[in-house]
């Protein structure tokens, strides 16, 4: 595919050394363009792909979409791609009600991405502090029965919202810690300073102790 002088104009803009910074400041001048975004996704380069993802018309993403974005980040190490996908759900997927349904559907998606989207969200939707949904119990039930034979990018999401569940539903909180003393996933993880060990037992704690619950 041929680049258009714009698209080779804003890749020339970024390089290893860009930061995520970098990009977010790029996007903000070029706000929002669709084809750009597709001629910049169209390169394979992991900085690229971001910034593609911010200046995305989430009108314009439909579940066909996200299957061929899916399907090219395959191409990208696990954790590139978990972040491609990351960032297209916080940029994009929650900006709209329409796409927001999409995640939704995703629980039992054949791809590994989308349900780990799916779990992602439900996280997201508790660790605002909001009123959590009052899907938990079926949630923590979905989470016992499935987690320990998950593929690792949807294991952590997974864990991840057993833990939100655990510091603001007191009544499902011995039960999300016993989720964490059972698989045992993350035990005795380094993490960098002053960010949350992921092993449930621990994130509960501190999380918890954090907000007085």
């Amino acid at each position: 595919m041929k680049l258009s002088s714009k698209t080779a104009h804003i890749l020339s803009q970024i390089s290893t050394t860009t930061k995520l910074g970098d990009l977010r400041k790029i996007a903000k001048e070029i706000k929002k363009d669709h084809e750009l975004a597709l001629e910049l996704w169209s390169t394979p380069d992991f900085l690229a792909r971001l910034l593609a993802i911010l200046i995305m018309d989430n009108k314009r993403i439909s579940q066909d979409t996200v299957n061929q974005l899916d399907q090219d980040m395959l191409m990208h190490p696990p954790e590139e791609r978990n972040q491609l996908m990351d960032w297209l759900m916080a940029n994009q997927l929650t900006k709209d009600k329409k796409t927001i349904a999409l995640i939704e559907s995703w629980q039992n998606s054949v791809s590994p991405l989308q349900r780990r989207i799916f779990w992602y969200y439900q996280a997201r939707l508790r660790w605002t502090g909001q009123i959590p949904p009052p899907n938990s119990l079926e949630l923590l039930n979905e989470i016992e029965a499935k987690i320990a034979r998950e593929e690792p990018e949807v294991q952590w999401a997974m864990n991840f919202l057993a833990g939100w569940i655990g510091v603001y539903e007191k009544q499902y909180r011995d039960r999300c810690i016993a989720i964490g003393e059972k698989t045992g996933l993350y035990i005795g993880d380094m993490v960098s300073k002053g960010c949350t060990p992921n092993y449930l037992p621990e994130f509960i704690a501190i999380e918890s102790n954090k907000r007085n619950l």
